[in-house]
């Protein structure tokens, strides 16, 4: 398909933050394709394996995890990207990598480092994904992080738009390879981040459902969702009621891709350049006003009957919990980290908390539980909730 003449070019790309001319090529690929590829080789892609989507180490094999999710906003980003004429290979990267800053347990992990890190500027799981590319996961052996483009670093930067007051990570990586954190991202970058919407507002259903937390009464509540059930039903009257909720699931996201791909077409006439796109003002791709409305109302209900649950809240108190004190010993006595950890230890504040940080935020859900064990005696309760 020719790319549409507002879609990032790998070509003209603005480059990386570390000169790599000298390595050569290494087959046939672009710019954008050799991001995507490093991500996924990345030891932090693999740990995504192990990090909590919606449900702390879940015991069952058919639950969501950090590195699934991904694949799938992946999936989602591409097919809209393909359909828009935008560079699939940086959609995809974008959408890979969106989530490679996420500490074990998710939210309740990162809530708990933040307390942690209150003094210290705090932590933002966002913040820490640039962090994580730019700096932290080094495989190269003359220059830090994974060394990504420009434009792939934008998209992380501003996945939820453009940041008026970033916090001390993003800062500090913008000072030493400015990304205009003021301005929108690409479209790429835009498309990306309601991919990632799109996934988890269904696919976390799909979980809920499972695992006994949603019932289809209450989901039918949504007019949204009811509408598009009694379709379902429709069509396949005979089909067993698992098959018509993980048909309701596809058919949810169905709609949602449709409508942001015709909104966006709207939105995009009279645009001719990425450089365009960036000095649009506002979000260009989008859903329609009537989408983002009933999109905001899934969300609210999704809070109130599968986030903030209540075995929910009792495992994410345990998960803060395990976290701060995690931190809270290694702080103690640094030399519980492994020993490249500990050696590298910096002595002055608030780059050594910021270490211990880095170290936790690392950690795989079943690592951490290990690593709690391993100091306090004990593993930790509470924190299988399925």
């Amino acid at each position: 398909m020719l790319r549409a003449p507002f879609a990032a070019d790998p070509a003209k790309t603005r480059g990386r933050e570390f000169d790599q001319s000298g390595h050569g090529a290494r087959g046939p690929r672009s710019a954008f394709q050799r991001d995507r590829d490093r991500i996924i080789h990345s030891i932090a892609f693999r740990r995504l394996a192990g990090k909590t989507q919606v449900f702390v180490a879940p015991d069952g094999d058919h639950y969501r995890v950090r590195l699934t999710h991904s694949l799938e906003v992946a999936q989602i980003g591409r097919v809209i990207a393909r359909d828009l004429g935008l560079d699939e290979d940086l959609t995809e990267a974008l959408c890979l990598a969106h989530d490679l800053g996420h500490p074990p347990f998710g939210h309740p992990g990162e809530d708990a480092l933040n307390a942690s890190l209150s003094r210290r500027g705090g932590f933002d799981h966002n913040e820490h994904a640039l962090r994580t590319v730019m700096r932290l996961d080094t495989p190269y052996c003359d220059c830090p992080g994974l060394n990504l483009t420009w434009e792939t670093l934008e998209g992380l930067a501003k996945h939820n738009g453009p940041v008026s007051q970033p916090g001390w990570a993003l800062a500090e990586l913008d000072a030493a390879f400015p990304l205009q954190l003021d301005r929108w991202p690409s479209l790429e970058a835009q498309v990306s981040a309601l991919a990632d919407d799109i996934a988890y507002d269904n696919h976390d259903i799909d979980d809920g459902l499972r695992a006994g937390y949603l019932e289809l009464d209450q989901l039918l509540q949504l007019d949204f969702i009811a509408d598009l059930w009694r379709d379902v039903e429709t069509r396949y009257p005979n089909a067993r009621r698992e098959e018509q909720l993980r048909e309701l699931v596809r058919t949810q996201i169905g709609v949602m891709v449709n409508d942001l791909l015709q909104t966006t077409r709207v939105n995009l006439k009279g645009i001719q350049s990425v450089e365009e796109v960036r000095g649009a003002g506002c979000a260009v791709a989008t859903f329609s006003p009537e989408m983002a409305r009933q999109e905001r109302a899934l969300k609210s209900f999704m809070y109130a009957n599968l986030y903030h649950h209540d075995a929910q809240l009792r495992t994410a108190q345990a998960a803060r919990g395990v976290i701060a004190k995690l931190y809270a010993a290694y702080d103690q006595d640094p030399a519980l980290m492994n020993s490249r950890w500990a050696e590298s230890l910096p002595d002055e504040e608030p780059a050594r908390a910021r270490h211990l940080a880095d170290f936790i935020a690392g950690m795989t859900d079943h690592f951490a539980m290990d690593q709690y064990a391993r100091i306090y005696g004990e593993r930790p309760d509470g924190l299988s909730n399925v």
